[in-house]
């Protein structure tokens, strides 16, 4: 039998739990704003034409927005929703790389020497980054436009000190935490793979 004080504890969790939901819910809602629309129907046009051009995307984030980077390339280079054609996409995620480049230049300067090693004109670039502060990438936009590619920003909170930097950009505001943009950046993510996928192979 579960006494009193459970009781009265696993309310608390539901209560806990609801107001989770409700806060995800509303960083959802930031997805039906018309200036998201335009920003992720922007970013799959600009995508899937660098893909007809012979382009390929790269994407780059810290922490839980790597993870991000990751799972949009995989999307890409793996599987979506229906077999097709792989596309080219490459999260800047490579351990090697980062560790080198951050212990002989700074770890500020790591997707700004990927981008040199990997980025041609006529490539994407995407940053994610719910705070718009990181410096590695602030280096790595100005470094992806430099050498031609066309530069995309996920934002979160009040944009940062990226704000206004990328040719693109989305800012998820109105969130203190990090957790709840990431949330709507990845379905925003999830989206534009599959307006890619429509566009490039109507599956």
């Amino acid at each position: 039998m579960i006494s009193h004080y459970h009781w009265r504890f696993f309310s608390q969790m539901q209560q806990l739990i609801l107001s989770a939901i409700e806060d995800g819910e509303r960083a959802l809602n930031v997805m039906k704003r018309p200036e998201s629309l335009r920003f992720i129907e922007k970013t799959a046009k600009i995508i899937v034409g660098s893909f007809q051009q012979g382009g390929k995307l790269l994407i780059a984030g810290n922490g839980g927005s790597l993870c991000d980077a990751m799972h949009f390339a995989e999307e890409l280079t793996g599987l979506f929703r229906k077999f097709r054609p792989a596309l080219p996409a490459i999260a800047l995620s490579d351990p090697g790389h980062l560790t080198c480049a951050a212990n002989d230049m700074g770890f500020e300067g790591v997707f700004a020497r990927s981008i040199e090693a990997l980025g041609r004109k006529g490539d994407v670039f995407v940053a994610l980054t719910t705070s718009g502060n990181s410096a590695n990438l602030l280096r790595a936009v100005p470094k992806a436009k430099e050498l031609g590619l066309t530069t995309i920003s996920f934002l979160g909170k009040c944009g940062g000190k990226l704000k206004g930097q990328s040719d693109l950009e989305w800012i998820v505001d109105g969130f203190a935490y990090s957790d709840r943009v990431q949330e709507a950046h990845m379905m925003a993510i999830h989206i534009i793979i599959e307006l890619i996928e429509k566009e490039l192979f109507h599956v």
